[in-house]
């Protein structure tokens, strides 16, 4: 059988091509990294005063904990609110009640649609005005996480269960499922193993969002880098270590999460992995009873 691809495979000129530009390009770059490295060495970036207060003084390593439990604070109450949203605006908008889909399509489509900021600045300054209800900057980033990833969210749980057979639907209703029971039994465990690796990454950029909070007064881990950096004189260094905890952060999230697939795909891959054959087995046989039981019978209950 024939297999169709997007392109040829490359002959020996366009190789050899290919590999004098590469070699070209990787030159190019290692002068790059080169010379600004002799420049960082010439302003004395590298010299060991800069670096230190990060070793040897507590109050550094102080300042820096509590920027990071203020982050991972808001990214975790995003991550579960934005989780439960989600998946409720993702079924709501597969919903075959008008009434239920409509509005959550109008609220996805909405907060897909602004930027994370302007939810922030909402509740922070405009709920304040409308109301007159004070809303802390922690929860003024925790609300606009919530709303803006989760209409993200949903838009990847309904990616989900439409990516699903159709035969799976089919074949929970012939054995009697109402819709609620048919999304919530059936279709959204499939659909989460599915859409797993998508989750990932968007819990990823909602742990990196969090740090928009420090434009409204949040002390998370980039607002006290900022006051590190003004009393020491050292931005670079400041930045590189809070890059490198963002780095152990979403690395060790990602970690997590890939962890839970695996254990998902181990106690859930042989059952998961239905057939289209299966299937129609299934509708076939519900199908058989259907007619069996619409025969009429005799007076003792044997078909005429």
């Amino acid at each position: 059988m024939s297999q169709s691809v997007l392109y040829d495979a490359p002959g020996p000129r366009t190789r050899r091509r290919i590999a004098v530009w590469s070699g070209v390009a990787a030159v190019a770059v290692a002068a790059l990294i080169v010379v600004a490295v002799q420049r960082l060495v010439a302003n004395g970036q590298f010299d060991a005063e800069k670096w230190s207060p990060f070793i040897e003084e507590p109050a550094v390593l102080r300042i820096l904990r509590e920027g990071l439990v203020a982050t991972l604070q808001a990214a975790a109450y995003g991550i579960v609110l934005a989780m439960v949203v989600g998946t409720l605006l993702g079924v709501g908008r597969l919903s075959t009640h008008r009434w239920v889909r409509v509005p959550c399509t109008l609220i996805i489509e909405w907060f897909r649609a602004l930027p994370l900021l302007l939810v922030m600045f909402f509740f922070f300054l405009g709920v304040p005005a409308l109301t007159g209800i004070n809303v802390e900057p922690l929860w003024s980033v925790v609300f606009g996480l919530t709303l803006y990833n989760g209409a993200v969210i949903a838009e990847i749980v309904r990616a989900g269960v439409l990516s699903l057979p159709r035969g799976q639907r089919e074949a929970a209703y012939s054995i009697g499922l109402r819709d609620g029971q048919v999304m919530r039994l059936v279709l959204l465990p499939q659909a989460f193993r599915v859409m797993l690796p998508a989750l990932i990454s968007q819990l990823v950029v909602l742990l990196k969002d969090s740090t928009l909070g420090f434009i409204i007064g949040y002390r998370d881990l980039l607002e006290v880098s900022g006051t590190i950096h003004r009393n020491l004189d050292n931005p670079l260094q400041v930045y590189f270590v809070v890059a490198v905890l963002f780095i152990l952060v979403n690395s060790a999230l990602s970690w997590l999460a890939h962890r839970v697939e695996a254990r998902q795909r181990r106690k859930y891959g042989a059952r998961a992995r239905i057939g289209v054959d299966d299937v129609e087995t299934g509708l076939e046989q519900g199908a058989d009873v259907a007619v069996h039981a619409a025969t009429p019978s005799g007076p003792r209950g044997r078909s005429t």
